[in-house]
């Protein structure tokens, strides 16, 4: 008799157990309300599972009577089950290591920010690095540069970060910290701010520039620090039932964030997206092509992203029409055509997953039609590219989205910003911004992540009242969908998690409350009371017995 490849013995064994032939399962949930995600049976009573694949899901007493003698039990007592959440685009760090400057407001103007700098300087060590999140009001502020800062704090390095981390003023000791200096090129897709008629440095990062600062002040954390900070994230993440984290890896080469994942031993299952960096003379192709470890284990790499252009915060976002509050002003893109055509030519060459964060209508554009002249569609519905964000996916562009199979990941913690929205665009063409709505009517799949707080209901909360355009809002269901089977989708593993259902992964969570029926002012307080990845109990409440 010809012996069967491992392959295909792995194959036959996992379709066994998922027909249950593989004896009584490990263990039994029952008395529940499971939101399966499963179109064909989107709820159950009770699931069953064992080793890391759930065998069964239907009623309690369907469920029941498949215990075996060592088959454990627990009782859910009535409460939610929903598949593991997949946070679909993420931003885990590791933090920065200095003081962080608290704001008595939520967007401080410069003042309130320099005036809090300088009492910190007083009672830290020289040197010790201050740090603040700022938004608009400074971003606008003429004053807001080096100079100002350095007349404030000269001694201590300074990092005032937009909170959409697409733009950075430094001043003058963080700048020689990292060896910028006024001689110092522009990196691709990124700009050093310089004194207009000198071409002194103004202490302004944007794009490329500041996120290539940025990952080399990361590299001067500590190993053991940054393991802690990747373990921290991974147990809130846990916490909250979230089973993957989709990591769009800005702070970290890819190796250096497989090794520290691997050592920090993360309960949840981790997507490392590759984002290379650019200096002066080109892109670190290098990092787009780092090999991820073997396939199994919790830790991934797959997958390449790059930024198109900015956000509205700071009128970075490219737009076919001008900015309201800027005359003339229309954005722009971090790379020409040309150089975006190029990496689409690599992420096909490569047969990689292409992310690219693009908000402003012209940037979307741009890249569905360049993806249109690269490879016929068929192609690119394997390859599923990715939109990070897509605000202004209008209407006339998604027919072309469709036809090329694209994915759009958005933030719905994003849509809390609706006065600067109609600021930035007017209030005609805000009534259009952050689709979500539209793009599953068009047939567009759709992904959630936090790219933010990372609080999941906070995030499905706004997804289900879109502050900025409530017209777009999704209902509960189809939220917790996009968090769960699309986010899977999104990132080709919708035949292995997303849906709780026969033969899938056993990922799931227990919730505190039931998250579909409670107000929806109470949804930022749900927690998972028990998480599970792969059969394995990642936290638990003590709650289920």
């Amino acid at each position: 008799m010809r012996r069967l490849p491992a392959v295909a013995l792995a194959a036959l064994a996992l379709a066994a157990c998922a027909r249950g032939r593989s004896g009584p399962p490990d263990l039994i949930l029952t008395g529940g309300r499971i939101f399966t995600a499963d179109p064909g049976r989107p709820w159950a009573e009770a699931l069953a599972l064992r080793g890391d694949r759930i065998v069964a899901v239907g009623s309690t007493d369907s469920v029941r009577r498949l215990a075996g003698p060592r088959t454990r039990a627990l009782d859910l007592g009535g409460r939610t089950v929903i598949p593991g959440l997949n946070d679909a685009h993420a931003h885990p760090g590791p933090e920065l290591r200095g003081t962080r400057i608290a704001s008595a407001t939520g967007d401080p103007g410069l003042l309130e920010v320099v005036r809090a700098l300088a009492a910190a300087s007083r009672v830290r060590p020289r040197g010790t690095w201050l740090l603040a999140t700022v938004g608009d009001r400074v971003l606008d502020d003429p004053r807001a540069n080096r100079f100002f800062l350095d007349s404030v704090v000269p001694d201590h390095p300074v990092v005032l970060e937009s909170w959409s981390g697409h733009v950075a003023i430094l001043n003058s000791a963080t700048l020689g910290t990292l060896g910028i200096g006024h001689d110092t090129p522009n990196p691709p897709g990124g700009h050093y701010g310089r004194v207009a008629g000198s071409g002194a440095l103004d202490g302004r990062l944007t794009e490329y520039a500041w996120w290539e600062a940025r990952r080399r002040l990361s590299s001067s954390v500590p190993d053991s620090a940054s393991r802690a900070d990747l373990r921290r994230y991974a147990d809130a993440a846990a916490r909250f039932g979230i089973t993957t984290v989709q990591d769009m890896n800005s702070a970290l080469m890819t190796a250096r964030a497989v090794a520290l994942l691997r050592a920090a031993d993360v309960p949840i299952r981790w997507r490392v997206i590759r984002f290379p960096m650019t200096r002066p003379g080109g892109r670190d192709v290098a990092d787009a092509r780092a090999a991820g470890p073997s396939p199994g284990g919790k830790v991934g790499v797959s997958g390449v992203k790059y930024i198109l252009d900015g956000t509205p915060v700071e009128r970075g976002a490219a737009m076919r029409r001008p900015y309201a509050d800027r005359p003339g002003w229309y954005g722009e893109l971090d790379f020409p055509p040309e150089t975006l055509g190029a990496i689409i030519r690599e992420t096909l060459a490569s047969r990689e997953q292409l992310l690219v964060h693009a908000v402003g209508d012209s940037a979307i554009a741009v890249l569905l039609r360049l993806l249109s002249g690269a490879a016929p569609e068929s192609t690119w519905h394997a390859l599923r590219p990715r939109i990070e964000h897509g605000d202004f996916l209008t209407s006339d562009l998604l027919p072309s989205a469709r036809r090329l199979g694209v994915v759009v990941v958005q933030n719905p913690a994003h849509f809390t910003i609706p006065d600067l929205i109609r600021r930035r665009y007017g209030p005609g063409r805000s009534g259009a911004a952050q689709p979500l709505r539209s793009l599953l009517t068009a047939g567009v799949p759709i992904a959630l992540g936090s790219d933010g707080p990372m609080n999941p209901y906070v995030n499905i909360m706004f997804a289900v009242t879109h502050p900025v355009n409530p017209a777009e809002a999704l209902n509960r269901e189809e939220a917790v969908l996009a968090y769960t089977r699309g986010s899977a989708y999104a990132e080709f593993a919708e035949r292995e998690k997303g849906v709780l259902a026969r033969g899938m992964l056993a990922d799931f969570a227990v919730l505190s409350q039931d998250i579909f029926t409670v107000p929806l002012g109470e949804l930022s307080k749900t927690e998972s009371v028990l998480t599970v990845v792969g059969g394995k109990v990642a936290y638990d409440a003590g709650v289920v017995k």
